[in-house]
């Protein structure tokens, strides 16, 4: 029984928990929460591998590169590539709000205002880059201040030559047994993908979308738009000229986690699994690239805070001219950095954006209040996307660097 278990490939494990998990919240209903410490059981298991597999990753990735010159390419290029596609959803995103007009006719008289903490300024998080204390930052699980000691020890161990030798096999050993226990980690993932889908489905259902069947529309055909053209016939069919459908087929175990989980840090180890294993990613990429974008690549969340805060602005009347949709774009593209990669993150932005249009605090609370219902639904789709993007800017810097296998990428994976 176990050997059938185990034939089946991983994504159709996850993707039949899912449909399992719905059943199973729809007719359960609330009951369906007293199996969710399942996919609290799973999140910490993940949650678990993602600090220690990034830093000693990360680690191991540099020092293999041998050149401290070729991580400022790649940094350059990565952070370039991942303004641009979260500048080009956000375009998508408006768009198609502007298109269909979700928030006309939308009366926020029922709806409940809530308190919403404002983003993180991007000051505080550029500072926040450069820990105190790196111990202090690994045991809390700051990424972007992991990564920045990570580098510094890389490149440490590249400068000091033969010296630093025992610790660079340490690091790459380490590497190896992270990327083992990770693979362990996701033989749990069905059973902590049916728990997490229950429970949503059971306690919270997705009857509230009907209410708001426009912006549940833009926002869906937003997110298939920006995957299928931007990335998938832009960047891998135009700019690579690979195939998209072997793009789409290698980064979908790490989706169909990130669509359960609503995390992107806590799919992170499953994106740099699926990044060597399947896309062909060498680890000097995937180590550097997808951490980094775990935390600053929301291209999902952008989109979805521009398409709310648009409905905002036509439930309440405010006019909108091309200098306010410029000013949504800036904004959600600024302060999207400075969101954590946590389910509903996307609620800590509206705020900043919304107020730069003009909105008032009372107005940004009532209409946070109206999109609160469904946002999780919202906010598993948005995810995918997010980790989508991500797996598709580390293909084009590994394309760049030359730290690209495309016979892995085009290699036919297991149905």
């Amino acid at each position: 029984m176990l050997g059938v278990w185990f034939e089946i490939t991983l994504w159709k494990r996850i993707l039949g928990a899912l449909v399992l998990g719905v059943i199973i919240g729809a007719i359960w209903g609330p009951g369906s929460e007293s199996i969710g410490w399942i996919g609290d059981l799973f999140l910490r298991l993940i949650r678990m591998v993602v600090v220690p597999l990034v830093f000693v990753t990360l680690v191991a990735g540099v020092v293999s590169m041998g050149d401290p010159s070729k991580l400022g390419s790649l940094g350059v290029k990565t952070l370039a590539l991942y303004m641009a596609t979260t500048l080009a959803a956000i375009v998508i995103g408006l768009t198609m709000a502007v298109i269909l007009q979700p928030g006309v006719g939308v009366d926020f008289s029922t709806a409940t205002p809530t308190t919403v903490q404002e983003a993180m300024p991007l000051s505080d998080r550029l500072m926040d880059i450069v820990p105190i204390n790196p111990v202090a930052a690994l045991a809390d699980g700051n990424i972007l201040a992991i990564i920045f000691f990570a580098l510094l020890m890389g490149v440490s161990l590249l400068t000091i030559g033969e010296k630093g030798r025992p610790v660079a096999d340490l690091m790459d050993a380490s590497s190896e047994m992270m990327l083992k226990i990770t693979h362990w980690v996701m033989e749990v993932a069905p059973f902590g993908v049916l728990a997490l889908i229950a429970e949503m489905a059971g306690t919270k259902g997705v009857a509230a979308l009907y209410d708001v069947l426009a912006l549940v529309l833009a926002v869906v055909l937003s997110c298939l738009a920006h995957m299928i053209i931007v990335h998938g016939l832009l960047v891998m069919k135009t700019m690579l000229k690979l195939s998209p459908t072997s793009y789409f087929r290698g980064a979908r175990d790490a989706m169909l986690v990130a669509f359960s989980t609503s995390s992107s840090s806590a799919t992170l180890p499953v994106s740099m699994s699926v990044a060597e294993e399947n896309l062909g990613i060498s680890p000097v990429v995937a180590s550097t690239v997808l951490p980094l974008g775990a935390t600053i690549n929301m291209d999902g969340t952008a989109l979805y805070v521009g398409i709310v805060s648009v409905f905002a602005a036509q439930a309440f009347g405010v006019e909108l001219g091309l200098a306010d949709y410029a000013l949504i774009a800036g904004s959600t593209t600024l302060v999207s950095v400075g969101t954590a990669a946590v389910p509903s993150a996307s609620l800590f932005l509206m705020p900043a954006v919304m107020g730069a249009i003009g909105l008032s605090p009372e107005q940004i609370a009532m209409a946070v209040g109206f999109v609160l219902p469904f946002d999780r639904p919202l906010d598993m789709l948005r995810t995918s996307v997010n980790i989508g993007g991500d797996l598709s800017v580390a293909t084009t810097v590994a394309n760049w660097e030359g730290e690209f296998d495309k016979e892995v990428f085009d290699r036919p994976l297991k149905y």
